[in-house]
């Protein structure tokens, strides 16, 4: 598809579910807002209106698909940049650490998204009783993140999931429906291939969720590529091409994404000093710390939090759908 024909297909879905996001927009406004979150008890289900522009902010992005129902942002993985609005949905299939951006949000036009998680044990048992197998494809689409059309069938069952927010007696039998429903469309639609193949137990891309895995409970500890490998089941060679594939990043450059993401929460959340967070994750070396941080986030680590704390970042690092 060109360019040209891109742009105008986004733009026939904005139109195509115009009515809907309406109706989810009037069905959240009836819903307590904290400033960030709606409030709601659906299992799974993340809700968010942002009134100001926000981030950049990191977070370590969990298996889900995200719904843009006003607005638009932009995420960084790797050396990867997804922009995604309205017209599409924003599909991680594993855990990434990421960073995301909302250009634009005012309180006349806030950015309002919704994020549901991931079961991949659902995934598995829908795949199994629909006899729905991986399909070989390009290596462009093992990448473990995805922007793929979002269609009017699942803006309505988005729109039915929110609803039950309104009618909290209907969501232990209605919800898992619901959401069974959402993954089916996942899995049968354009990205489906990709997310069939994470799920399944076996592939390569599920071997690599191992070491992903492995690497998201142990970023502090030295990383010995040939300890990954064995946990991954594949060899040293095959092990890195297939990590790079899906994640736009070498293993080492995954664990240092973790180590900063997580160094910034220390910061934000229990006043750390640069020095004493760069040690809690696992940094020998203070110096090298603050040169790779400054080369993440675009400031040095004082800066950047007194940045944060004087804009009331009120996500610190909330991946916000």
């Amino acid at each position: 598809m060109s360019m040209s024909e891109a742009i105008i297909e986004r733009q026939r879905l904005r139109e195509e579910t115009a009515p809907l996001r309406a109706r989810i927009l009037d069905e959240l406004a009836q819903l307590p807002w904290d400033g960030l979150r709606y409030s709601h008890s659906i299992p799974g289900l993340s809700l968010y209106r942002v009134v100001e522009p926000a981030g950049p902010f990191s977070a370590v992005y969990e298996p889900s698909l995200s719904l843009i129902v006003q607005g638009s942002k932009r995420v960084h993985v790797g050396n990867q940049t997804l922009v995604y609005d309205e017209s599409c949905f924003f599909l991680t299939a594993l855990g990434l650490p990421a960073t995301g951006q909302i250009c634009e949000a005012s309180l006349d036009e806030p950015y309002v998204a919704a994020s549901l998680r991931l079961d991949l044990e659902k995934l598995r048992r829908i795949i199994a009783d629909n006899d729905l197998q991986p399909a070989d494809a390009p290596e462009r689409d093992l990448v473990g993140v995805a922007v793929g059309a979002a269609t009017p069938l699942l803006f309505d069952a988005f729109l039915r999931l929110i609803s039950l927010a309104n009618a909290p007696g209907d969501i232990p039998f209605l919800a898992n429906h619901i959401h069974n429903e959402i993954l089916y469309r996942l899995l049968t639609g354009e990205q489906g291939a990709r997310l069939r193949r994470f799920a399944l137990a076996g592939t390569n891309s599920n071997r690599v969720a191992r070491a992903i895995a492995w690497l998201k409970e142990n970023y502090t500890r030295p990383l010995r590529v040939e300890e990954l490998a064995e946990i991954a089941n594949m060899g040293v060679s095959t092990l890195h091409h297939h990590f790079r594939a899906m994640t736009a990043m070498s293993p080492l450059q995954f664990q240092k994404h973790l180590r900063l993401h997580h160094a910034r929460e220390l910061m934000l959340s229990q006043s750390l000093d640069a020095a004493t967070a760069a040690l809690r994750v696992g940094y020998e070396s203070p110096t090298q710390f603050s040169r790779e941080y400054r080369r993440a986030f675009g400031h040095p680590p004082l800066r950047d939090i007194k940045t944060i704390l004087n804009s009331n970042d009120a996500a610190k690092g909330d991946s916000v759908g």
